[in-house]
């Protein structure tokens, strides 16, 4: 059983791990616990060879009909028409293959994250080691700027705060101690007596004994369920591996059947060998995977434009299915940058505007533009803030970036709006000496000179509860007066007030002197006490300022936004319900509470509940799963190494470009590079818009393929000739099967795509509506079709002329035809003929192409065919209207019974 150092106190755990405090392990030790535990760095999962990744894409069962095609366009004499076959194929098989890396990437970046150096105790000296060399029991130093390099328990700490943003999504700092033990279970992020790998020490100093290395820790935790969590299909995949295997079955028995009956009516074994392939052929859409592909590829290259990058192919469609979109809060929701929103000063509640560390922005009393100058006590605050403070914001191209812990950047943001530059300010008043933050007593002060039209001041920040408590005297209209118990209880409202509201409040004191304080006077018990109050501040994370329409689209669209996060309740619900995501506490959760819940519970819990706060990697994961089960498509966003799992497990993965962690980004399936949440609402419409696109070429493909099969079929029935010779079929199949479709394909958004809900999980690629168009169109072709052969047979002598109309009326059918596929609502009218210009462009190529094999004599030798008569021409364009017209009827029809 792993051993569960948070129960322990330090002495415990440098007992259990047979180290010392004082000497740390020895050079002897460290290198035999190093061959028995391993290096501190993350194994690589085995990969399989790229022949063996290469082979295993002709599994799908799709493939294997169109290699089957293949080798039957061989047979038949159509070897080119083979060879291209293959090659679409194997081009398919290539594109795919890329998907096979993601897991081993995920693991790369992990181990990139990993220090480069520790500062370890060994032999009694201090040493820096390599960081995959450091092992259990060895003491580490930690400081300001360190990143922690493995797991271990504090057993020394001095204002000790670790940024674990990346791991737990905790937008703050965490305070670290060594003197405090846990009883039972605590959550990671809630676990302040240890630090965790690849963590940052962002104040104060300690040390730490080192309880787990490698796949051992926290992360590697996270990095081994990487490695197994297995990549599955997506809804697209199996929809076409359904169609293919409906095709497969399809064919054989139409293959069969006309093999019967030929047989029955007397024909030849070997013609009725050739016309069952070429109708196997026939019914193939050959093209399909490749026109998918391809479609999907001009998918994500729109996407790229629109600032979503889409590193796996068939997600381009998943997007367009999400019914779940589960989000991080922490640089995903909210901007990472925590940002002053209210002030208290003078009995008065300001509001800060801006976002961020921009220190753009500006003071507002009733909705009302102030001046900090006219606000009593606003620039005393600020300046209190200011220099108390360690943090440094630095203009860079044109970007703030923040140095120092969050809260004190957000502190200078807020001076800075005020007018007041720390800079300046450190240069007017130097600090001649601090007393350092301190868990314990919640403060920080320092000392400067002339500050406050006096000779010394101490400034003091901190928490209201504590310096409520030191202070005797108050800053009200520029005087200071006596602060009294009421006053007091009022401020210690307005302090909850704005806790409930989930800021972080901080208040602001100062005391002066007449003489500089001696060193042994500047001590907490001396120098904070008998303060003056200022006021206070509330800062929280604030939320991008572009989600919450972005959030009432998803809604709109049908759906269900859901906050997953290692931050705290309040603060999740506070920004949950401020953007629209929960509308109700009871809405919201506690990670821990699905720990020791039932699969099926937890499938209940997520149908209801819209924020899950304080959760494990392990807890996003069970989420995301549960959702799954319960036949929802779910996405996942996030940035941190926390999300990589969930991010993985979902069914699309969505990481953030900018803030993201390599490890988000390797796991995700879509970056997004403008960090935007609102770009994830474009990549779904794009994603509905593609796959609505794929379901208007698969229909159009289908009744193209179902119609040549049924003018076969029915001209072998009623013991006619064959209207159509294998090599017509494949040159029919090459002009059909490939422009049109792809045109169809990049057909543009029709109206009102984000108004509808998602479609079904459970739907299939073809429902009944499709079906009923499939059916409807293929029947419209073979009239056409036959039509046209009859007549010719009846009108020509020659069987080539009569298979020649039957050859030119069912390409104009099938290319008329694509123009009433652009939409199973809107009439061509409606939509504008040339609305899409590439389908025209598509059309007159294959027109072209068309005209080819008809005039071009050499060509018209190879495919049979003979120059139609002016009176021909006009019979052919009159049935090829047939499929056209009776496309657009069935609109209107169904228009009306809906």
């Amino acid at each position: 059983m792993e051993q569960k150092f948070y129960n322990l106190g330090s002495e415990e755990s440098i007992k259990a791990l047979e180290s010392s405090r004082q000497t740390g392990l020895s050079t002897a030790e460290a290198t035999s616990r190093l061959e028995k535990y391993g290096r501190n760095e993350l194994k690589k999962g085995e990969s399989r060879s790229l022949a063996a990744k290469f082979f295993d894409q002709f599994k799908d069962p799709m493939i294997i009909i169109l290699i089957i095609a293949s080798i039957a366009s061989g047979f038949i004499g159509a070897v080119d028409d083979a060879i291209i076959v293959i090659a679409i194929v194997i081009i398919n098989a290539v594109l795919s293959v890329y998907q096979e890396g993601k897991a081993e990437a995920a693991i790369e970046a992990l181990e990139k994250m990993s220090s480069p150096n520790a500062k370890v105790l060994r032999d009694g000296k201090t040493t820096v080691v390599d960081s995959t060399e450091v092992v259990p029991g060895d003491i580490v130093i930690l400081e300001t700027g360190a990143i922690v390099p493995a797991d271990l328990r504090i057993i020394d700490s001095m204002n000790l705060k670790i940024d674990e943003s990346s791991l737990t999504g905790e937008s703050v700092p965490v305070e670290k101690t060594h003197d405090i033990t846990y009883d039972g279970d605590i959550e990671i992020g809630d676990r302040n007596n240890i630090g965790h790998s690849s963590t940052i020490v962002t104040y104060g100093h300690g040390t730490g004994v080192i309880t787990a290395t490698g796949e051992n820790t926290e992360i590697g935790k996270i990095a081994k369920s990487l490695a197994t969590v297995d990549n599955e299909e997506t809804p697209l995949q199996k929809r076409l591996a359904q169609l293919s295997k409906w095709l497969g079955i399809g064919v054989i028995i139409i293959c069969i059947m006309v093999f019967i009956v030929g047989k029955l009516y007397g024909m030849e074994t070997i013609e009725l060998i050739l016309t069952s392939i070429s109708l196997g052929v026939a019914a193939i859409p050959e093209g399909l995977p490749a026109i998918v592909t391809i479609v999907l590829s001009l998918g994500m290259t729109k996407m790229a434009e629109r600032n979503a990058i889409v590193k796996r192919l068939l997600a381009v469609e998943t997007l367009g299915t999400t019914t779940y979109i589960c989000s991080d809060k922490t640089g995903t929701l909210t901007q990472n940058e925590m940002t002053v929103k209210k002030v208290y000063v003078n009995e008065d509640m300001i509001d800060v505007s801006g976002s961020g560390y921009d220190p753009k922005g500006h003071f507002e009393r009733n909705n009302t533009e102030v001046d900090a100058a006219n606000v009593d006590g606003l620039l005393t605050l600020a300046t209190v803030a200011a220099l108390s403070n360690d943090a440094e914001l630095v203009e860079e191209n044109g970007v703030f970036n923040m140095y120092g812990d969050p809260t004190e950047g957000a502190l200078i943001t807020m001076a800075e709006k005020a007018g007041l530059n720390k800079s300046g300010l450190d240069k007017k008043y130097p600090r001649l000496d601090e007393i350092p933050f301190d868990s314990s007593r919640k403060m920080m002060s320092t000392l400067h000179e002339g500050l406050f039209d006096s000779k010394f001041v101490t400034v003091t920040k901190g928490a209201t509860d504590i310096i409520l408590e030191r202070c005797n005297k108050i800053l009200l209209n520029g005087d200071e007066v006596n602060f009294t118990e009421e006053m007091k209880e009022d401020i210690a409202k307005v302090n909850k007030e704005l806790g409930l509201q989930a800021l972080r409040v901080l208040s602001y004191a100062y005391k002066k002197y007449d003489s500089r304080p001696a060193k042994e006077d500047l001590v907490p018990e001396k120098s904070e006490v008998d303060m003056v109050y200022v006021g206070l501040s509330g800062m929280i994370d604030p939320a991008r300022p572009e989600v919450k329409d972005a959030i009432a689209e998803c809604k709109r669209a049908g759906i269900v936004p859901v906050m997953i996060t290692g931050d705290h309740l309040d603060t999740a619900y506070a920004i949950a319900r401020d953007l629209g995501i929960a509308e109700s506490e009871d809405q919201a959760m506690m990670g821990r509470e699905i720990n020791n819940m039932s699969e099926e519970e937890i499938r209940e819990i997520v149908k209801t509940k819209r924020v899950f706060a304080r959760v494990s990697p392990e807890n996003k994961v069970q989420i995301v799963n549960a959702l799954k089960q319960n036949g929802e498509i779910a996405s996942m966003t996030g940035d941190g190494v926390n999300d990589a799992p969930s991010l993985k497990k979902a069914d699309i993965g969505i990481a953030m470009g900018i803030t993201g962690t390599d490890v988000a980004k390797d796991t995700a399936d879509v970056i997004l590079t403008d960090d935007n949440f609102a770009t994830i609402v474009n990549a779904v419409e794009e994603g509905r818009t593609i796959y609505s696109n794929i379901q208007k070429f698969v229909s159009f493909l289908l009744s193209c393929n179902l119609g040549e099969v049924f003018v076969i079929f029915l001209a072998i029935l009623f013991k006619l000739p064959v209207p159509l010779t294998p090599k017509q079929l494949l040159w029919l199949n090459l002009i059909t099967d490939s422009f049109p479709a792809m045109a169809l394909g990049v057909e543009p958004a029709e109206k009102n795509t984000m108004d509808e809900p998602p479609r079904k999980p459970s739907d299939p690629l073809l429902d009944k509506k499709s079906i009923s168009i499939i059916a409807v169109q293929s029947i419209g072709i073979t009239i056409s079709t036959l039509g046209a052969f009859i007549y010719g047979l009846r009108t020509y002598p020659e069987l080539a002329h009569a298979q020649t109309m039957a050859f030119i009326t069912l390409i104009l059918a099938e290319l008329l035809r694509s123009f009433t596929a652009r939409s199973d609502k809107y009439t061509i009218a409606e939509l504008g003929f040339f609305s899409n210009s590439k389908l025209v462009m598509a059309n007159l190529f294959s027109f072209v192409l068309l005209l080819l094999v008809i005039y071009v004599k050499p060509l018209a030798e190879i495919f049979d065919t003979i120059v139609p008569t002016s009176s021909d021409l006009l019979i052919i364009i009159g049935l090829s209207l047939i499929p056209l017209a009776l496309g657009e009827i069935q609109k209107v029809i169904m228009r009306k019974n809906r």
